[in-house]
């Protein structure tokens, strides 16, 4: 039931949704339909909206409605496997940006939080803000040493506001959930949760401090990539002190043409950089809109971004991430049978779902695009495309793959504003296989075995009871019924693969856990025996591990 205390809220958006013409939500919730009776009353647009397209005049409503509004826009932005196109494509252009409030203030919650007057922390602090959003806002000062910073600040009472404006969500997508006759594919609750959880972590200045050191990490020698530095001692959950860069923004090409940087080289590099985020770190940025990714003008040589804004960063699991990264590969080749098989071997799919049928949906999909030049075809687009086919099938799609989603339209948005001729395909392709070629070869298998050594034999003495508690449920049967004879028969298979894997990873693991002790407890007894012994495990693993059929 909504609290009668958001009702006055919940009507105040009615009335901008009818006077920006947007009929089609007020009808989709019964509780608001009778007011479409008082639109002579409803107040004017403040813009002119004849001749509009419906995502235009949703985009400048919810900029009307106020910046949690815009939050939960730009969450929707990034469903197109729920949103039409048209609506995605102008709720992208959403800005975060809001009248600042008081330098003063911001100047009080900084001696607060750091708990020493602005003077000790900084030779100067300006109050007249660089920029201003709806979370925070940010301020230029300069440390003692005169190396110039950014001090990002909470906005004050922000926390109260955003859990009145969260509550007030909650509450339209109860409605929504209730009334639209699209719910189950829009998820409006799932909307609110995702939008719920981006505004938690950006509440955190801390932890978007401690994306910003990773990314930097992982981006150590700063030839492709230049993250500021984040300086900890001058930061606090509400305050964020950066080290402070200047640059162009990306989708500045008069600006960038003018500093004699090489347009195509930036491209490629940008798209490199993605896939190396994604599947070499497993760790990206989510929000990469040209106004966060900067051009470095002093570096004319070689080329350089520079990432701002570490609010918002995806990860995937690891499962997920080699699935996916099987899945480019097998794009690139354009082997939809394997597409189809990866899908359901990833778990996105039900076991049951006819492969022969999702292959010819995932041909329908892509062949379109391969009759086109590669270097029109949209990567992007065709994922999108993908997805959306997919969800036919019952595709099970997780919040971080939609995030790459989104990131994937950015980059692929950024590299052809820079080169419009880009061959993203030719680009992105060898960068995956060497990556891929990297991360799963034999010497990084067995470094990761001997990281992972400690815990197996911290573990290893559980192992005989646990396979004779399996061994005993299976002696007893202590297994569902299964009536229809595909299940029953994708039962057994997968049994038989489970047992198969069991045997041969204790075998693997005792084999090499052998190896290893040979080579550092007995190396009077050469290399030979440790050598045949981890061969020997490998071919173990390799034996046991499942393969698509």
């Amino acid at each position: 039931m909504t609290p009668l205390k958001v009702v006055p809220r919940l009507l105040r958006v009615a009335s901008v949704l009818l006077a920006y013409r947007l009929d089609e939500l007020v009808d989709a919730t019964h509780l608001y339909r009778p007011l479409k009776l008082l639109r002579p009353l409803v107040a004017h647009p403040r813009i002119d909206i004849r001749g509009l397209p419906r995502g235009a005049r949703l985009r400048h409503a919810l900029t009307e409605l106020g910046p949690i509004f815009v939050k939960a826009g730009q969450v929707l932005s990034t469903r197109r496997d729920l949103v039409p196109a048209d609506i995605a494509d102008e709720l992208a252009l959403l800005q975060d940006q809001v009248a600042p409030f008081p330098g003063s203030a911001a100047r009080t919650i900084v001696e607060q939080e750091l708990k020493s007057p602005i003077g000790r922390l900084y030779t100067q602090f300006d109050e007249t803000p660089l920029a201003s959003a709806s979370i925070a806002q940010v301020h230029a000062a300069t440390l003692h040493d005169g190396r110039e910073v950014v001090v990002k600040v909470l906005r004050p009472g922000i926390d109260a506001q955003i859990a009145r404006d969260v509550k007030l969500l909650r509450s339209l997508g109860e409605l929504a959930q209730r009334w639209h006759p699209n719910a189950d594919k829009i998820r409006p609750l799932d909307v609110v949760a995702e939008v719920e959880k981006m505004l938690e972590n950006e509440l955190d200045l801390q932890r978007e401090g401690a994306s910003a050191s990773l990314l930097k990490r992982n981006f150590a020698s700063g030839t492709d990539l230049y993250v500021p530095e984040v300086h900890w001692e001058l930061t606090s959950a509400r305050v964020l002190t950066l080290e402070r860069v200047h640059g162009i923004s990306s989708d500045d090409i008069a600006a960038i043409d003018a500093a004699g940087l090489d347009r195509k080289a930036l491209a490629a590099k940008g798209v490199r950089v993605f896939y190396e985020q994604v599947f070499r770190d497993n760790f990206f940025h989510a929000d990469a809109h040209p106004g966060n990714i900067w051009v470095d003008p002093a570096r004319t040589g070689e080329p350089r971004f520079i990432a701002l804004d570490f609010g918002i960063m995806g990860s995937l699991p690891e499962a997920d991430q080699y699935w996916l990264a099987q899945n480019f590969i097998a794009l690139f080749e354009r082997d939809y049978a394997r597409i189809a098989k990866l899908h359901v071997d990833a778990g996105w799919m039900p076991a049951d779902v006819r492969l022969d049928e999702l292959e010819a949906a995932v041909r329908t999909v892509c062949e379109p695009y391969f009759t086109r030049p590669l270097a029109q075809i949209s990567l992007a687009e065709l994922v999108v495309k993908l997805f959306q086919t997919a969800r036919r099938f019952q595709l099970t799609l997780q919040p971080q793959l939609i995030l790459l989603q989104k990131t994937l339209l950015n980059i692929e948005g950024v590299g052809r504003m820079l080169d419009p001729e880009i061959d993203i395909w030719a680009v992105a392709h060898p960068v995956l296989k060497r990556i891929l070629r990297e991360r799963y070869s034999v010497p990084r298998t067995l470094r990761e075995v001997r990281r992972r050594l400690p815990e197996w034999l911290h573990e290893a003495p559980q192992l005989p009871e646990l396979v004779r508690d399996a061994l005993r449920q299976i002696a007893r049967g202590d297994r569902q019924v299964v009536s229809d004879p595909l299940a029953l028969k994708l039962s057994l298979d997968i049994a038989h693969r489970q047992h198969k894997l069991l045997a041969c990873g204790l075998l693997g693991s005792a084999l090499l856990i052998g190896a290893i002790l040979l080579g550092t407890l007995a190396p009077q007894h050469g290399i030979w025996p440790p050598l045949g012994a981890g061969i020997a495990g490998l071919l173990a693993f390799a034996i046991g591990w499942p393969r698509s059929r």
